[in-house]
């Protein structure tokens, strides 16, 4: 059954919500599982990552369910909105059980944004929560949330960068679950389409796409450019794979395993040493159960949707130009 990229359905349980700082190009992105909270994993790359709770991702740690994931703006700073995000859900009464109460559950990740806006202001507790009071099942893509400061293709630093964003892809799987992926796109990298060719990356002087793997190998440089250290030191994707198949944490495991192969198809060159990139997946039970081979090759497919329709459906903001505004115009 072919992928629907287009498609803003999320598995049933589901929801997705933004706070959005346009006027400093940054926000967050708050990802809700089920009430009941959803089976979860995740694989960590590359070597600028910024997280919070990833560690119970691993299948050896006792606890298996996670209640939200958090993509948040703002670097290590935003990783505070989790806060908010927490405060919400505990409300609500959800979260891992305890003689104290229950404790939300919220593994977290940035995106480095600091240079695309206003540094002062980073995504807080309040933009958290209110990510959370906003999430629904029908998911507002582009240059929002965590995706609002985000760019691809910095090569030559973010003046010659592309804008990108938060994408979607989705499908319903041939045993009848739906598995979604959602990716906050702000790699160091370009943006590989369908084809072949950059659909979003590093540009040259002459304003055309300038394939970054072919250049690094033909080139004698220093990465980053001393120049643009500041703006390279932190680039990365964020992707949730969510699903409503039964899966277990290992199984979940798995599929983030798999699911890295689809960023690389999406994303070249990936997992650099300005990338801090994440895969979480969410299972929630609700349907029947899928094999973990079959889900991994699905999630890998959406996961490069996803990255390419972050490129696709974001706007210019904060100087940067989006790919719809270039003469090339999207692909």
């Amino acid at each position: 059954m072919a992928a629907d990229p287009r498609s803003g359905a999320l598995p049933d349980g589901f929801a997705v919500g933004h706070r959005t700082d346009a006027a400093a190009a940054t926000g967050c992105t708050a990802i809700l599982a089920p009430a009941d909270g959803a089976v979860a994993s995740g694989e960590v790359r590359g070597g600028g990552p910024g997280t919070r709770e990833t560690d119970r991702l691993s299948p050896l740690v006792s606890a298996t369910h996670v209640h939200a994931v958090l993509f948040t703006g703002g670097s290590a700073f935003g990783l505070a909105a989790a806060d908010g995000v927490m405060r919400w859900l505990e409300e609500r009464g959800r979260g891992h059980p305890t003689p104290a109460g229950p404790v939300p559950l919220v593994p977290s990740a940035v995106i480095y944004d600091l240079v695309t806006g206003d540094p002062s202001r980073r995504p807080r507790a309040e933009d958290g929560y209110a990510a959370c009071e906003a999430a629904a099942s029908e998911v507002a893509l582009g240059s929002v949330g965590a995706g609002a400061g985000a760019a691809v293709g910095k090569l030559f630093g973010r003046e010659r960068a592309v804008k990108s964003g938060i994408g979607l892809a989705g499908q319903r799987l041939p045993q009848g679950p739906r598995m979604a992926a959602l990716a906050a796109v702000n790699a160091f990298g370009d943006v590989i389409g369908e084809d072949g060719g950059v659909l979003a990356g590093a540009r040259g002087e002459d304003g055309a796409f300038v394939r970054a793997t072919a250049f690094i190998r033909a080139h004698e440089l220093e990465l980053p450019p001393r120049e643009a250290e500041a703006e390279l030191a932190d680039s990365t994707t964020l992707v949730c794979v969510m699903t409503d198949a039964a899966l277990t944490k290992a199984e979940c495991a798995i599929v983030a395993k798999m699911a890295h192969a689809g960023m690389a198809r999406a994303v070249d060159p990936v997992h650099s040493a300005f990338d801090g990139d994440v895969v979480f997946v969410l299972a929630s039970g609700t349907a029947a159960p899928v094999d973990a081979s079959v889900a991994g090759v699905v999630a890998a497919t959406l996961t490069a949707e996803a990255i390419r329709d972050g490129c696709r459906r974001a706007t210019t903001l904060a100087g940067i130009p989006a790919v719809r505004d270039l003469p090339m115009g999207p692909r």
